[in-house]
């Protein structure tokens, strides 16, 4: 099974890019959706979010995302806090998610991951697609959205890091900014050169550390320090 990582900073089309892959048959994660599952009513970060940063909610309705997020944004310890109780989680459940791929035989599936550079998922992946569009559009989209300023974007483009750099680090590009059938066509491509790549990510690539000892005959150990989210 092939793991593709799909990337791309805020408004430069990736939801829409998504589709597509799922237009194609592809099983693809949201790593949005499990944030917003985590921490709605009865998710399972409700609990711990909930204490780091009580004012955003409660046990019942679940996290109100509009006060976490300005709790966090522009609070770079708050921020990191939130992001060790959210990445192992949506981690979990991206495994889950992988797991259920491999047993139903899928030969290629896609992890859509905001944050993949910025956390290093990429050395999950066997390849990565990234997002892009001029500096401008994407400047227009993003603040064509309700809620959002000029302020807020660049606060949320300083967690991000630069699209050039993206770009070069991703093994494909679908360029969004050059019409949908431009970015039909490059994603079309990217499937069809992913079909002549041979997967070697999964499952040893998502094993943990006690994990991958026993796997290899050393002896697990289920006590020790939990698995960072970097490795």
């Amino acid at each position: 099974m092939l793991i593709l990582g799909l990337t791309g900073s805020i408004a430069m089309g990736k939801s829409t890019t998504a589709l597509a892959f799922r237009g194609f048959g592809l099983p693809l994660f949201d790593a949005d959706l499990a944030v917003h599952d985590l921490m709605g009513p009865g998710g399972r970060a409700v609990a711990a979010v909930l204490d780091a940063f009580p004012e955003t909610g409660d046990a019942c309705t679940g996290i109100d995302r509009k006060k976490l997020g300005a709790r966090v944004l522009g609070n770079p310890p708050a921020l990191t806090r939130l992001e060790a109780i959210l990445h192992p989680a949506v981690r979990e459940a991206e495994r889950r998610f992988l797991q259920r791929a491999s047993r139903n035989g899928d030969r290629i599936v896609v992890l859509d991951v905001p944050l993949l550079f910025e956390t290093r998922g990429e050395r999950r992946c066997d390849a990565t697609v990234v997002v892009s569009a001029p500096p401008a559009l994407q400047r227009a989209r993003a603040l064509a959205r309700p809620g959002m300023t000029p302020e807020r974007l660049d606060a949320i483009l300083r967690r991000q890091i630069p699209d050039a750099l993206k770009r070069r680090r991703a093994d494909f590009v679908v360029r969004s900014g050059a019409g949908r059938a431009q970015a039909l066509a490059d994603v079309t491509a990217v499937l069809k050169a992913l079909s002549r790549r041979t997967p070697r990510r999964w499952p040893e690539g998502w094993l943990t550390h006690s994990q991958r000892r026993t796997a290899r005959g050393g002896v697990g150990d289920d006590g020790g320090t939990p698995e960072r989210e970097d490795e």
